[in-house]
């Protein structure tokens, strides 16, 4: 069973009556989620574990979640704790049920693991494995985690792929309509012709490794300096060809810390929250419950609010 939960932006949401401002509940719904995961689960002592960094440095939007658990059902324990907790205090039992100390586990939502820099050593890989092989729910699932990888997005891009998940005509050329053109840099044929796309016109594409947060794209004469080192280096495996997008700009003032208020070129990007539980054979919920807007200088290629480039934004309806 798997829980995917969108985590909101810094704990935010956004309550008005303005009917050109949408309603903005992200970190409700994504509390409601994993109370829905812990009822399915079905064990009235179990807790939901917030598996966390050691150094963690997201700690008031994850207690905003936590808090709204409580607010929705008083009687749920929520615990934080670490890859290297469960390695030196986690077990499971012979009903694969996981256990930290004392406490069974009904749901493991992860707001750690995502990059290799989160395992430092091998207890943390190891603590990681416990949580997997175990029959709690997990939020994200291994699978999803891993549809969220570059290699994969680009993998599903190919002609054909879709169709082994949707069968229906109309809503495949509808996801399809959503993508960028993604290209394989594999050593191949194929992946040679992508990098005489990228090095002829590098002003047209992104160079994304296998890397969550920001600032690890590579564009223009990056693309360039990268190709002439890796052109046929194995290292170009790690990486995946887009197409870069250019959406539409407005004019607004960005609130940043050293930065001048003043008017400014801008772009903005929006995400939707989202909850989805379910198994290889069945969905239980699928449901939006908010969004999240960021917006930033137009000339600024990377886009991530906590690492710098953008800012938390608010759509306005006309």
């Amino acid at each position: 069973m798997g829980l995917i939960c969108f985590p909101p932006a810094h704990g935010s949401e956004l309550f008005t009556s303005s009917p050109r401002i949408p309603e903005n509940t992200p970190a409700s719904g994504l509390a409601r989620g994993l109370l829905r995961g812990w009822e399915i689960y079905n064990s009235q002592e179990a807790v939901i574990i917030f598996l966390v960094s050691a150094a963690e440095t997201n700690v008031p939007d994850q207690r905003y979640v936590e808090f709204k658990i409580y607010k929705q059902n008083p009687r749920v324990r929520v615990m934080r704790k670490t890859f290297v907790d469960f390695f030196n205090h986690g077990s499971i039992d012979s009903e694969n049920r996981l256990f930290i100390a004392k406490d069974e586990v009904a749901v493991v939502y992860m707001r750690d693991g995502y990059t290799s820099d989160n395992y430092s050593s091998e207890k943390d890989w190891k603590g990681r494995l416990m949580v997997e092989l175990s029959k709690a729910i997990k939020c994200p699932s291994i699978q999803y985690q891993l549809m969220g990888s570059k290699k994969v997005q680009q993998e599903l891009a190919r002609p054909g792929a879709l169709e082994k998940f949707v069968t229906n005509k109309d809503t495949l050329e509808t996801i399809r309509s959503t993508f960028a053109g993604l290209y394989s840099l594999d050593l191949g044929p194929e992946g040679d012709e992508a990098v005489e796309l990228a090095v002829a016109s590098p002003e047209k594409f992104v160079l994304k490794p296998q890397r969550e947060g920001g600032g690890n794209n590579l564009y223009n004469a990056e693309i360039t300096e990268f190709f002439a080192k890796h052109k046929n280096s194995a290292e170009r495996n790690a990486y995946i060809l887009m197409q870069k997008i250019f959406p539409w700009q407005h004019r607004n003032y960005l609130v940043k810390s050293g930065v001048p208020f003043v008017l400014s070129d801008v772009i903005s990007e929006i995400g939707v929250y989202g909850v989805y539980i379910g198994s290889v054979d069945e969905e239980l919920e699928n449901y939006e419950c908010g969004h999240m807007m960021r917006t930033k200088v137009c000339g600024t290629e990377e886009g991530g609010v906590v690492a710098g480039f953008a800012v938390l934004d608010t759509p306005f309806v006309f």
